[in-house]
């Protein structure tokens, strides 16, 4: 305690400091620069402690990914498309399975929102991805820091939200088709849609459809495995009255990835392709995985008084199958089943206060359905209750509030020929959390931010119990039964600043885990693959992200941003003091121009952007029992360009080109799971190495009716 209230006083005192020097210079400077054009921070709204606030207002971290910014993006899957924000990266597995990771912090820390609801599959292995279709999202947000006091355990690092398309306003129809195709993979993908908004009634239809092969590099060719297809519908309806709102939502996404294992040839080291299976086939190729993720949602708003009483409802079933010998039976399947609800209650009060009390959890039900597993059968159920509230108090703006959280848990017998898998246990987990933060207005400009907060995560059926072999990841792993439940602790100090000619945001943090849980090497292997095992120990991470974007004229944008994070285990010899899958520090750079309407301002928003990402030398590695090992720093260029294309008045084709990995460079992340495959005894280069050389185009044309 005594060294988080001495980092408590050295932020405040920070804080005041640059507070005074911000006021002196917004008073010189108040008189000679011309109102700001574009949007600022004033004006962005994000889903705050009591609801939607002005993200100035929020003491918490908050990203935001417009929805302009988003589809400019490629990748060849939704956290692609986040990845390069600063804090934020991805523990991948091959091109199409990858994992956000806030602040260092990933897996079951990271809570994904989708539809208004957690999504649940099985995202505590390497192996699983993210079962969204990221043509239905509109836009993201990022909330970076424990976030248990809305969400529960579980999202102790931070929350991913992804926001569905908007309505359409009252009397008007839209259909939109569009396309995109990648070079490296044959990648191709097609959507359809249409949304419609009738005397308050509203629908939208989407439809999706990905098929890539696999992806290719300098030093390892076309990589087997690494092809992937997929296929998502969604639907929405609903009605939007003056009392309120009433949605039923429905998505299906049926993914089918390969599993790259990553073995090489004894006497050439070149990757091993299985009988039947070829580099640019789209087919079915062994060993593979399928994924069905179905979710039906119940979305309803009512305006109660001066208040409103929001419910949403949401189950959700993910069914997972490995098939690794024939493509009729699968050597493994998971079924889960998952009961979401969130009920609350928002109120403006008089004096400027807001508040917000409710409940939300989840029952939860995993069923094996082949020989082989990974976790046992098990039962969760979550409850947690919840109160918030802000005020506005001159140029200050406290938020603040408490959450209790109880978990149930409890896992059945099983066996495999007679020999024991996993013991059957009941377990019962209780967490108090909360958050308490100011942010400090002290211009029109200028914004300070100090929060604190507590999280909650309770350990997993995995961590607990799991016993197996993960194929996609390539390694066996062991839970550990006696793991206790996760508690953080984190500071945060931020800034921004916009001017008309410059925009700046700074963040520091640290964050203290008890009990961190983490997978360690043990010094043998397990049916011939190398085994780990859950262990736990007191954690502190410490870090930040800065980012500028200086655009001395409105049609040039120059950002940089970069980020740093570093993990430490507590009370430790050197070998495995540093946590594992910390990200490497990171530089992005774009440069970006945008030019005005040409062709008779048929041609709009067109814009060329050069880009760099550079990932600094990873040397703070877990090198107990080898579990990792040092990544040397690479850098990525990119370059993109687009427009829209403007007919009869109409936005009628949007137009976005992209060269990712402009000059082939090979690189391998330092949170990339095929890292650790099996070497080139050619080259003696470790692993398998990340996607080359990219060209994308990608085509939407939206339809006004």
């Amino acid at each position: 305690m005594k060294k988080i209230k001495v980092v408590l006083w050295l932020l405040v005192f920070s804080a005041q400091a640059v507070a005074q020097v911000a006021r002196e210079h917004s008073a010189c400077v108040e008189d000679s620069i011309s109102p700001v054009k574009e949007a600022i921070l004033s004006e962005v709204t994000v889903s705050g402690l009591t609801g939607t606030q002005r993200m100035k207002d929020s003491p918490i971290p908050f990203a935001v990914i417009t929805p302009k910014k988003y589809h400019q993006s490629f990748g060849t899957n939704i956290v692609d498309a986040i990845k390069l924000q600063p804090g934020v990266s991805q523990i991948s597995t091959g091109a199409s399975i990858s994992k956000p990771v806030i602040r260092g912090l990933g897996y079951n820390r990271v809570v994904v929102v989708e539809q208004g609801i957690r999504q649940e599959g099985q995202q505590w292995g390497d192996e699983h991805g993210l079962e969204v279709d990221a043509e239905g999202v509109h836009s993201v947000e990022i909330l970076k820091g424990p976030a248990s006091l809305m969400y529960g355990s579980d999202a102790i690092a931070g929350v991913m939200i992804l926001h569905p398309e908007p309505m359409l306003e009252e009397g008007t129809m839209q259909a939109k088709v569009g396309g995109e195709y990648q070079t490296n993979n044959g990648l191709y993908n097609y959507h359809v849609g249409f949304a419609g908004n009738e005397n308050g009634w509203l629908w939208n239809v989407h439809y999706t459809g990905k098929h890539a092969h696999c992806y290719k590099n300098q030093t390892d060719d076309y990589v087997p495995g690494t092809w992937f297809r997929e296929r998502d519908f969604q639907a929405m309806a609903g009605v939007q009255k003056h009392w309120g709102h009433s949605f039923l939502r429905f998505s299906h996404v049926n993914f089918v990835p390969g599993i790259a294992e990553g073995e090489r040839d004894e006497n050439t080291g070149e990757l091993i392709w299985e009988d039947g299976n070829s580099p640019k086939k789209y087919g079915l190729q062994m060993p593979f995985q399928r994924v069905l993720h179905t979710k039906v949602v119940s979305d309803n708003s009512w305006y109660i008084g001066m208040g409103t009483l929001k419910a949403i409802v949401g189950y959700q079933q993910n069914y997972r199958r490995e098939f690794e010998e024939s493509m009729d039976e699968a050597e493994l399947a998971m079924r889960l089943h998952t009961v979401n609800y969130d009920v609350r209650y928002q109120l403006p009060l008089a004096n400027e206060w807001n508040f917000a009390t409710g409940i939300n959890g989840m029952w939860q039900k995993n069923v094996n359905q082949a020989e082989e597993m990974l976790i046992p059968d098990y039962h969760l159920f979550d409850f947690g209750y919840f109160l918030t509230a802000d005020k506005e108090i001159g140029r200050w703006h406290l938020s603040g509030g408490a959450r209790i959280d109880n978990r149930s848990l409890s896992t059945k017998t099983a066996e495999e020929e007679g020999e024991l898998l996993f013991s059957a246990f009941k377990k019962n987990f209780i967490g108090v959390t909360g958050s308490l933060g100011a942010v400090y207005n002290v211009n029109d400009r200028m914004n300070l931010r100090l929060n604190a907060s507590r999280g909650f995560r309770a350990p997993t059926v995995s961590e607990l119990s799991s016993n197996g072999v993960h194929e996609g990841s390539i390694q066996y792993e062991l839970g550990n039964s006696e793991l206790k439940p996760e508690y953080s602790t984190q500071i945060d100090l931020g800034m921004d600043y916009t001017s008309h000619f410059a925009s700046l945001n700074a963040a520091l943090f640290a964050n203290w885990i008890s009990n961190y849980i983490f997978l360690g090497r043990l010094p043998y292997e397990t049916e011939g693959y190398r085994t780990y095992q859950y262990r736990q120990g007191d954690a502190c991470l410490i870090g930040g992200e800065i980012s500028v974007d200086v655009h001395p004229i409105n049609a040039l944008h120059i950002e940089n941003a970069f980020s740093y994070v570093r993990g430490i285990q507590l009370h430790q010899p050197s070998e495995s003091r540093n946590l594992p899958l910390m990200p490497a520090p990171r530089w992005t750079c774009d440069v970006r121009y945008e030019f005005q309407d040409f062709a008779r301002g048929h041609c709009r928003r067109t814009f060329i952007c050069a880009g760099m990402e550079y990932n600094l030398r990873q040397d703070k590695f877990y090198a107990f029992d080898n579990t990792e090992t040092a990544t040397p720093d690479y850098a990525v260029f990119n370059l993109s360009a687009g427009m829209d294309l403007h007919i009869f008045g109409h936005n009628c084709i949007e137009f976005t080109l992209c060269a990712q990995n402009l000059f082939d460079k090979v690189y391998q992340s330092h949170l990339s799971r095929l890292k650790y495959a099996d070497t080139n005894c050619a080259t003696g280069r470790q692993g398998i190495s990340a996607i080359g050389r990219n060209v994308c185009l990608r085509l939407n044309i939206p339809i006004n009716l």
